[in-house]
């Protein structure tokens, strides 16, 4: 095979990336926008020794398994919305199919062990008339730019470059951020106020963070600006407090020429610094920096999955007097979760706003018994294991069940070395890549942990990523 290669293929398979694989001859190839069970027209565009990348031309025969219109006209363009292409349920066929080949190929997990262990992965209700969930997102990110006539323009990159797509109805988002883009656009080409260029580093505006409260429907706008003010700002307030629910308006301050969208100084123009929304019973203050989960509906069924793996129930030990570890915290969202049946709860987080944040949602919600530490996970728990043995005259810390939900890389195996050590009853992972929970889980089953309880979460349906809980139980 060789490049420029028109070939016909049928896609047997699907990448972890959520590009369809087919094979010519017993040459493979990995084909962005096709689902398995497609036959398609295909020219390659890279060609590899034993593999190579294609670019769909067109379908000859379309899978059962393939959507008969995709919603977003553009969902091709824009590569947030990996898949879909695919029938929802195939979606959470191929999400289950990735956990559980992860588990068994990277993590050395018995396949015997997961078809006891694993249970059913939990999709999300289909929402109105587009026939699957959408709108299902409370926060968006809008780069600004500038399209072909010189008008402000608001969408998101383009896989793998920076060149907006134009777009400000995502369908992952909820509906009102239309509304919002709208106004802010308007009032930027009224004004002559110009969108950020990257390679020039001049103009104002170079994001618009939205988020909105699922429970209280209260509505938040940050625009991220090249400055330290926002010229008309009245105007633009006027405007956008015409919305229904609109109780956040600031800027966020970043005139450094970066990539990274947010800075580090918020300015409020009108109204709170904050919204706030529920998850479950326990409310949270959720600030333009916060991290949050960004689908509160699968969110309530991941966090009340973790707190039944945790086992925080019931009487003896694994009840009110239960000491919990939750590294990575964030807010407090798990942490909150949990004190509600702990007997004390630890939060690490090493961001600083995120800790008051969880300090402060501990406080609104009369929590007393989550104590929370800034600082990095890896660092916090092994200093805390070793000065504790000091102070106790060797004797060794204990937790009866640490809940860890690291990021995209997973856990460093120092931290995994102390959670191993502190011999919890109960290990509760939390993961949103399954590589990293495999390698992980690998490294805890040598160390006298086993899996008891595995179940994938679906908490971005149309895309490849989805969320696991694993509990391991000491052996």
């Amino acid at each position: 095979m060789q490049k420029n290669d028109v070939v016909e293929v049928w896609i047997e398979d699907m990448g972890i990336n959520g590009e369809g694989i087919g094979k010519v001859d017993g040459y493979t190839l990995f084909i962005k926008d096709t689902v398995p069970g497609d036959m398609v027209e295909a020219k390659i565009m890279k060609a590899k020794k034993s593999y190579g990348y294609a670019k769909l031309i067109k379908i000859l025969a379309p899978s059962d398994g393939r959507v008969k219109k995709v919603p977003c006209p553009v969902a091709r363009k824009c590569g947030g919305c990996q898949i879909q292409e695919m029938a929802y349920e195939k979606q959470l066929e191929y999400k289950e199919g990735k956990v559980k080949e992860n588990l068994i190929r990277i993590g050395g997990v018995p396949k015997e062990l997961l078809e006891r262990t694993m249970e059913p992965i939990v999709g999300m209700e289909e929402s109105g008339k587009l026939g699957a969930p959408f709108h299902y997102r409370n926060k968006a990110q809008f780069p600004i730019g500038t399209d072909r006539e010189g008008n402000p323009a608001a969408g998101f990159y383009a896989g793998r470059t920076h060149s907006i797509i134009p777009n400000t109805n995502c369908l992952l988002g909820v509906e009102v951020n239309e509304k919002i883009l709208g106004i802010i656009l308007a009032f930027m080409k009224k004004y002559g106020i110009k969108a950020y260029d990257e390679k020039q580093h001049a103009g104002l505006v170079r994001h618009v963070l939205l988020r909105y409260g699922f429970k209280t429907k209260e509505i938040m706008v940050c625009l991220v600006i090249n400055a330290d003010a926002v010229p008309h700002k009245e105007e633009l307030i006027r405007d956008l407090t015409g919305i229904e629910g609109m109780t956040s308006i600031t800027l966020n301050i970043n005139k450094e020429k970066t990539n990274v969208i947010m800075g580090r100084s918020i300015q409020l123009l009108w109204g709170k610094s904050y919204i706030t929304d529920y998850i479950g019973d326990v409310k949270y203050q959720i600030s333009p920096l916060s991290f949050f989960q960004v689908n509160p509906v699968q969110t309530e069924k991941l966090y009340s999955l973790a707190l039944e793996y945790a086992g925080l129930y019931g009487a003896g030990k694994m009840a009110r007097d239960a000491v919990v570890w939750d590294l990575y915290c964030g807010i407090g969202t798990i942490s909150l979760f949990l004190a509600q049946k702990a007997g004390k709860v630890y939060g690490v987080e090493v961001v600083p706003q995120a800790i008051e944040d969880a300090r402060n949602n501990a406080a609104i919600n009369g929590i007393h018994n989550a104590e929370f530490f800034v600082g990095r996970a890896e660092e916090i728990l092994p200093e805390y294991y070793e000065e504790y043995a000091k102070n106790h005259g060797g004797e060794k810390a204990c937790a009866d069940v640490i809940v860890v939900d690291p990021p995209r890389k997973g856990c460093e195996e120092e931290l995994l070395r102390t959670m191993a050590d502190m011999q919890p009853e109960r290990i509760v992972y939390v993961s949103c890549d399954s590589a990293t929970l495999a390698r992980d889980v690998k490294y805890l089953r040598g160390r006298g942990y086993e899996i008891e309880r595995v179940r994938a979460v679906d908490q971005f349906p149309h895309t490849v990523h989805v969320e696991t809980v694993v509990l391991l139980g000491r052996k």
